[in-house]
Protein backbone atom coordinates (compact mmCIF):
# COMPACT_ATOMS: atom_id res chain seq x y z
CA UNK A 1 0.00 0.00 0.00
CA UNK A 2 1.33 3.07 -0.96
CA UNK A 3 1.87 6.28 1.82
CA UNK A 4 -0.70 8.22 2.62
CA UNK A 5 1.99 10.86 3.31
CA UNK A 6 5.21 10.99 1.47
CA UNK A 7 7.71 13.59 2.67
CA UNK A 8 9.99 13.23 -0.21
CA UNK A 9 7.83 15.19 -2.14
CA UNK A 10 9.11 18.37 -0.67
CA UNK A 11 12.46 17.20 -1.25
CA UNK A 12 12.43 16.79 -5.12
CA UNK A 13 14.58 20.05 -5.67
CA UNK A 14 16.03 23.24 -4.35
CA UNK A 15 13.01 25.32 -5.08
CA UNK A 16 10.70 23.36 -2.79
CA UNK A 17 13.55 22.34 -0.32
CA UNK A 18 14.17 26.30 0.39
CA UNK A 19 10.65 26.92 0.63
CA UNK A 20 9.74 24.68 3.67
CA UNK A 21 13.49 25.37 5.16
CA UNK A 22 13.06 25.50 8.99
CA UNK A 23 16.43 27.32 9.83
CA UNK A 24 17.97 30.13 7.41
CA UNK A 25 21.53 31.13 7.90
CA UNK A 26 22.15 34.81 6.99
CA UNK A 27 25.37 36.94 6.58
CA UNK A 28 23.31 39.16 9.26
CA UNK A 29 23.98 35.90 11.38
CA UNK A 30 27.62 36.50 11.58
CA UNK A 31 30.35 38.30 14.51
CA UNK A 32 33.83 38.43 12.56
CA UNK A 33 36.61 38.31 15.28
CA UNK A 34 39.98 40.35 14.54
CA UNK A 35 43.19 40.52 16.41
CA UNK A 36 45.18 43.93 16.41
CA UNK A 37 48.76 43.94 17.46
CA UNK A 38 51.64 46.78 18.10
CA UNK A 39 53.18 47.68 15.23
CA UNK A 40 53.05 49.09 11.84
CA UNK A 41 52.71 47.60 8.38
CA UNK A 42 51.41 44.13 9.32
CA UNK A 43 49.33 41.78 8.37
CA UNK A 44 50.77 38.47 9.64
CA UNK A 45 48.84 35.27 9.06
CA UNK A 46 48.35 33.42 12.20
CA UNK A 47 49.91 29.87 12.28
CA UNK A 48 47.19 28.05 14.29
CA UNK A 49 44.39 29.30 12.23
CA UNK A 50 44.89 29.31 8.72
CA UNK A 51 43.36 32.27 6.78
CA UNK A 52 43.02 34.55 9.82
CA UNK A 53 45.68 37.34 10.52
CA UNK A 54 47.22 39.74 12.92
CA UNK A 55 47.09 43.23 11.70
CA UNK A 56 48.14 46.36 12.84
CA UNK A 57 45.69 49.41 13.05
CA UNK A 58 46.90 51.29 10.27
CA UNK A 59 46.55 48.15 8.62
CA UNK A 60 42.50 47.94 9.69
CA UNK A 61 41.45 49.71 6.66
CA UNK A 62 41.17 46.87 3.90
CA UNK A 63 40.08 44.51 5.88
CA UNK A 64 36.88 46.50 7.44
CA UNK A 65 36.17 47.91 3.94
CA UNK A 66 35.87 43.98 2.95
CA UNK A 67 33.99 43.50 6.16
CA UNK A 68 30.97 45.98 5.17
CA UNK A 69 30.94 45.03 1.40
CA UNK A 70 30.26 41.32 2.44
CA UNK A 71 27.13 42.46 4.37
CA UNK A 72 29.12 41.40 7.53
CA UNK A 73 27.51 44.07 10.54
CA UNK A 74 29.67 43.54 13.33
CA UNK A 75 33.22 42.98 14.82
CA UNK A 76 34.84 41.46 17.71
CA UNK A 77 38.01 42.91 18.42
CA UNK A 78 41.26 41.16 20.38
CA UNK A 79 44.41 42.91 21.40
CA UNK A 80 47.69 41.94 21.66
CA UNK A 81 49.61 44.71 23.62
CA UNK A 82 53.27 45.36 23.65
CA UNK A 83 53.71 45.16 27.40
CA UNK A 84 52.28 42.72 29.69
CA UNK A 85 51.80 43.50 33.46
CA UNK A 86 50.43 41.43 36.65
CA UNK A 87 47.07 43.91 36.33
CA UNK A 88 46.96 43.85 33.09
CA UNK A 89 47.48 47.62 32.71
CA UNK A 90 47.48 47.76 28.67
CA UNK A 91 43.70 46.52 29.12
CA UNK A 92 42.11 49.92 30.47
CA UNK A 93 44.89 52.48 28.88
CA UNK A 94 43.35 54.74 27.10
CA UNK A 95 46.50 54.75 24.15
CA UNK A 96 45.45 50.74 24.06
CA UNK A 97 45.73 48.31 21.36
CA UNK A 98 41.72 47.69 21.53
CA UNK A 99 40.75 51.20 22.01
CA UNK A 100 42.82 52.97 19.36
CA UNK A 101 41.72 50.18 16.61
CA UNK A 102 38.19 51.30 17.78
CA UNK A 103 38.67 54.71 16.76
CA UNK A 104 40.01 53.47 13.68
CA UNK A 105 37.16 51.39 12.60
CA UNK A 106 34.76 53.70 13.15
CA UNK A 107 36.90 56.38 11.53
CA UNK A 108 36.73 53.77 8.54
CA UNK A 109 33.21 52.41 8.76
CA UNK A 110 30.97 54.29 11.04
CA UNK A 111 28.37 51.98 10.71
CA UNK A 112 30.25 49.12 11.94
CA UNK A 113 29.15 47.72 15.17
CA UNK A 114 32.11 47.23 16.77
CA UNK A 115 32.33 44.32 20.08
CA UNK A 116 34.80 44.62 22.59
CA UNK A 117 36.29 41.34 24.15
CA UNK A 118 36.84 42.57 28.02
CA UNK A 119 38.70 40.34 29.60
CA UNK A 120 42.61 40.36 31.35
CA UNK A 121 44.12 36.99 29.81
CA UNK A 122 46.00 38.94 27.18
CA UNK A 123 47.30 41.62 29.16
CA UNK A 124 48.31 40.22 32.41
CA UNK A 125 52.25 38.71 32.45
CA UNK A 126 50.40 34.95 34.38
CA UNK A 127 48.05 34.33 31.90
CA UNK A 128 44.98 34.98 34.07
CA UNK A 129 41.59 36.68 33.60
CA UNK A 130 42.23 38.33 36.49
CA UNK A 131 44.48 39.46 39.42
CA UNK A 132 46.34 36.84 41.21
CA UNK A 133 46.20 36.44 45.04
CA UNK A 134 48.44 33.24 46.45
CA UNK A 135 48.03 31.95 42.81
CA UNK A 136 44.05 31.78 43.00
CA UNK A 137 42.33 34.33 40.63
CA UNK A 138 40.63 36.75 43.11
CA UNK A 139 37.07 37.95 41.94
CA UNK A 140 36.27 40.90 43.37
CA UNK A 141 39.33 42.71 42.60
CA UNK A 142 39.57 41.68 39.28
CA UNK A 143 35.95 42.52 38.74
CA UNK A 144 36.87 45.98 39.86
CA UNK A 145 39.33 45.86 36.84
CA UNK A 146 37.26 44.65 34.53
CA UNK A 147 34.67 46.96 34.66
CA UNK A 148 37.53 49.60 33.68
CA UNK A 149 38.57 47.76 30.79
CA UNK A 150 35.07 47.91 29.50
CA UNK A 151 34.21 51.51 30.69
CA UNK A 152 37.99 52.38 28.27
CA UNK A 153 36.14 50.79 25.60
CA UNK A 154 33.16 52.55 25.52
CA UNK A 155 34.91 55.53 26.25
CA UNK A 156 37.11 54.89 22.89
CA UNK A 157 33.47 53.92 20.96
CA UNK A 158 32.46 50.82 21.24
CA UNK A 159 29.04 49.93 20.57
CA UNK A 160 29.20 46.83 22.66
CA UNK A 161 31.17 45.12 25.36
CA UNK A 162 32.12 41.44 25.96
CA UNK A 163 33.23 39.91 29.12
CA UNK A 164 35.11 36.88 28.86
CA UNK A 165 36.24 36.16 32.11
CA UNK A 166 33.68 34.58 33.87
CA UNK A 167 34.10 36.12 37.38
CA UNK A 168 31.14 36.74 39.34
CA UNK A 169 29.31 39.82 39.60
CA UNK A 170 30.81 41.68 36.97
CA UNK A 171 27.57 42.36 34.62
CA UNK A 172 26.44 44.46 37.24
CA UNK A 173 29.67 46.26 38.14
CA UNK A 174 29.99 47.11 34.03
CA UNK A 175 26.38 48.09 33.81
CA UNK A 176 26.52 50.20 37.32
CA UNK A 177 30.11 51.99 35.70
CA UNK A 178 29.05 52.33 31.96
CA UNK A 179 25.60 54.02 33.38
CA UNK A 180 27.39 56.18 35.43
CA UNK A 181 29.16 57.95 32.71
CA UNK A 182 26.55 58.17 30.38
CA UNK A 183 27.08 55.17 28.40
CA UNK A 184 23.46 54.01 28.96
CA UNK A 185 23.27 52.90 24.95
CA UNK A 186 26.67 50.69 24.76
CA UNK A 187 25.54 47.19 25.24
CA UNK A 188 26.77 43.99 27.36
CA UNK A 189 27.43 40.77 25.78
CA UNK A 190 28.01 38.48 28.37
CA UNK A 191 30.09 35.01 28.07
CA UNK A 192 27.61 33.58 30.31
CA UNK A 193 28.23 29.50 29.59
CA UNK A 194 32.14 30.12 28.84
CA UNK A 195 33.25 26.33 29.71
CA UNK A 196 36.78 25.62 30.63
CA UNK A 197 37.21 23.80 27.51
CA UNK A 198 40.18 21.89 25.25
CA UNK A 199 38.96 23.65 21.88
CA UNK A 200 40.33 26.61 23.26
CA UNK A 201 44.25 25.91 22.40
CA UNK A 202 44.59 27.88 18.67
CA UNK A 203 42.79 30.91 20.08
CA UNK A 204 45.20 30.98 22.92
CA UNK A 205 48.77 30.73 20.54
CA UNK A 206 46.92 33.71 18.09
CA UNK A 207 46.34 35.70 21.53
CA UNK A 208 49.43 34.96 23.55
CA UNK A 209 47.14 34.25 26.52
CA UNK A 210 47.72 30.63 27.54
CA UNK A 211 48.11 30.68 31.74
CA UNK A 212 51.48 30.10 32.85
CA UNK A 213 50.51 27.88 35.66
CA UNK A 214 47.47 26.20 36.43
CA UNK A 215 44.58 26.16 34.17
CA UNK A 216 41.57 28.00 34.39
CA UNK A 217 38.95 25.87 35.57
CA UNK A 218 38.19 27.55 39.39
CA UNK A 219 36.25 30.27 37.19
CA UNK A 220 34.91 28.51 33.57
CA UNK A 221 32.33 25.90 33.97
CA UNK A 222 32.62 22.36 33.99
CA UNK A 223 32.20 20.77 30.65
CA UNK A 224 29.93 18.38 32.39
CA UNK A 225 27.59 21.09 33.45
CA UNK A 226 24.45 22.86 31.59
CA UNK A 227 21.96 23.26 34.59
CA UNK A 228 24.69 25.87 35.94
CA UNK A 229 24.97 27.35 32.55
CA UNK A 230 20.87 28.29 33.18
CA UNK A 231 21.69 29.53 36.35
CA UNK A 232 24.65 31.74 34.80
CA UNK A 233 22.82 32.99 32.48
CA UNK A 234 19.92 33.97 34.62
CA UNK A 235 22.36 35.86 37.51
CA UNK A 236 23.97 37.94 34.30
CA UNK A 237 20.29 38.72 32.77
CA UNK A 238 19.69 40.15 36.19
CA UNK A 239 22.25 42.00 36.03
CA UNK A 240 21.76 43.81 33.03
CA UNK A 241 23.45 41.71 30.06
CA UNK A 242 21.69 42.28 26.91
CA UNK A 243 22.81 39.48 25.38
CA UNK A 244 24.17 35.99 26.42
CA UNK A 245 26.52 33.57 25.03
CA UNK A 246 27.02 29.71 25.46
CA UNK A 247 31.05 28.99 24.65
CA UNK A 248 32.17 26.78 22.73
CA UNK A 249 29.25 26.09 20.24
CA UNK A 250 29.34 22.82 18.81
CA UNK A 251 29.75 20.77 21.93
CA UNK A 252 27.26 22.69 23.92
CA UNK A 253 24.35 22.70 20.89
CA UNK A 254 22.45 20.97 23.94
CA UNK A 255 23.38 24.03 26.18
CA UNK A 256 22.32 26.51 23.46
CA UNK A 257 19.05 25.55 22.96
CA UNK A 258 17.96 25.17 27.38
CA UNK A 259 18.88 28.74 27.18
CA UNK A 260 17.06 29.71 24.11
CA UNK A 261 13.84 27.59 25.59
CA UNK A 262 14.06 29.00 29.36
CA UNK A 263 14.83 33.09 28.45
CA UNK A 264 13.67 33.65 24.94
CA UNK A 265 16.38 36.28 24.76
CA UNK A 266 19.76 36.89 22.27
CA UNK A 267 21.53 34.16 22.26
CA UNK A 268 24.96 34.19 20.99
CA UNK A 269 27.38 31.36 20.54
CA UNK A 270 31.60 31.29 19.24
CA UNK A 271 32.22 28.68 17.11
CA UNK A 272 35.42 28.58 18.69
CA UNK A 273 39.25 27.98 17.13
CA UNK A 274 39.75 24.60 17.93
CA UNK A 275 36.37 24.02 15.77
CA UNK A 276 37.10 26.13 13.22
CA UNK A 277 41.34 24.75 13.26
CA UNK A 278 39.79 20.74 13.12
CA UNK A 279 37.19 21.41 10.11
CA UNK A 280 40.59 23.61 8.57
CA UNK A 281 42.59 20.38 9.05
CA UNK A 282 40.43 17.98 7.42
CA UNK A 283 39.56 20.21 4.54
CA UNK A 284 43.25 20.30 4.15
CA UNK A 285 43.51 16.53 3.76
CA UNK A 286 40.47 16.14 1.50
CA UNK A 287 38.48 14.51 4.00
CA UNK A 288 35.90 16.87 3.93
CA UNK A 289 34.04 19.33 1.80
CA UNK A 290 34.48 22.49 3.59
CA UNK A 291 32.32 24.33 2.32
CA UNK A 292 29.44 22.33 3.31
CA UNK A 293 30.83 21.24 6.14
CA UNK A 294 31.15 24.94 7.58
CA UNK A 295 27.73 25.62 6.52
CA UNK A 296 26.26 22.93 8.00
CA UNK A 297 28.14 23.81 11.10
CA UNK A 298 27.29 26.85 11.40
CA UNK A 299 23.31 26.06 10.40
CA UNK A 300 23.57 23.47 13.43
CA UNK A 301 24.20 26.55 15.86
CA UNK A 302 20.99 28.75 14.32
CA UNK A 303 19.16 25.64 14.41
CA UNK A 304 19.90 25.36 18.17
CA UNK A 305 18.95 28.30 19.02
CA UNK A 306 21.44 30.78 18.51
CA UNK A 307 20.82 34.42 16.94
CA UNK A 308 24.10 35.77 16.38
CA UNK A 309 27.71 33.56 15.44
CA UNK A 310 30.66 34.55 16.24
CA UNK A 311 32.91 32.83 13.37
CA UNK A 312 36.60 32.70 11.91
CA UNK A 313 34.01 31.46 9.33
CA UNK A 314 32.06 34.97 9.00
CA UNK A 315 33.45 36.05 5.59
CA UNK A 316 33.74 32.39 3.90
CA UNK A 317 30.09 31.86 4.80
CA UNK A 318 29.09 35.29 3.69
CA UNK A 319 30.50 34.58 -0.06
CA UNK A 320 29.60 30.72 -0.14
CA UNK A 321 25.78 32.14 0.93
CA UNK A 322 25.96 34.53 -1.81
CA UNK A 323 26.90 32.17 -4.27
CA UNK A 324 24.50 29.95 -3.25
CA UNK A 325 21.79 32.49 -3.88
CA UNK A 326 23.36 33.04 -6.98
CA UNK A 327 23.73 30.10 -8.50
CA UNK A 328 19.85 29.06 -7.72
CA UNK A 329 18.46 33.28 -9.46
Amino acid sequence: MDPIYRPRRLRVNQAIRSLVRETSLSVNDFIYPLFVVEGKGIKREIPSLPNQYHYSVDMLGQEIKEIAALGIKAVLLFGLPHRKDSCGSEAYHEEGIVQRAIREIKRIHREIFVITDVCMCQYTDHGHCGIIEKEYVANDVSVKYIAQIALSHALAGADMVAPSDMMDGRIGAIRKILDKNGFTEVSVMSYSAKYASAFYGPFRAAADSAPQFGDRKTYQMDPANSDEALREVELDLDEGADVVMVKPALSYLDVVRKVKDAFRVPVAVYNVSGEYAMLKAAAAKGLLDERAAALEMLTSMKRAGADLIITYYAKDAAKWLKEEYDEFV
